[in-house]
């Protein structure tokens, strides 16, 4: 199930179908056509096995112009997804090697500013290593910038956190 985007033109002029449900997303891929499917735990698990310092959860990045229904749907989505990833990582939190390893939660919802002060809200109540910010981040960078003007804002109003000195 889940819904198909279509994808752009790879190398050999190969589409690339998305696939995106709640299990994860599948897509072919660009090399040779075969069945891709990444899940939220898959990712976390290989992420780990490469032995990465920062792991980084499995996250839908709808494109710029997307609706705000189906972005609301993808945030939900992807806030599920991160929450997947995150439990998978806390099972084990070194990778192959032994080495400690932090996971960062991504901040998600377009150049929507409640969509992203959601997501702050929801991402910074869980126990992520650190937090970055994702998706879209607007259509030019003056977009951007009162982006994340608002998202650093919404974090200095979370009681008890703050950016610290300087920002």
């Amino acid at each position: 199930g889940g819904r198909v985007k279509k994808g752009r033109p790879w190398k050999g002029g190969r589409k690339n179908n998305v696939r995106v449900s709640e299990r994860g997303v599948k897509f072919n891929s660009y090399r040779d056509g075969r069945e891709v499917e990444l899940t939220p735990e898959g990712t976390v698990e290989a992420q780990k096995m490469y032995g990465g310092d920062v792991i980084i959860p499995l996250d839908e990045l709808p494109s710029y112009d997307t609706g705000r229904k189906e972005l609301e749907e993808s945030l939900e989505r992807t806030h599920r997804w991160e929450a997947r990833s995150l439990n998978t990582h806390l099972e084990n939190v070194t990778s192959s090697s032994g080495n400690g390893q932090a996971m960062y939660g991504i901040i998600h919802g377009g150049v929507e500013p409640d969509l992203r002060l959601s997501s702050l809200d929801y991402i910074t109540s869980l126990p992520f290593d650190g937090f970055a910010v994702g998706g879209s981040l607007g259509g030019n960078r003056r977009e951007m910038v009162e982006m994340l003007k608002g998202v650093m804002e919404g974090y200095r109003a979370i009681e008890g956190r703050g950016w610290g000195e300087g920002w």
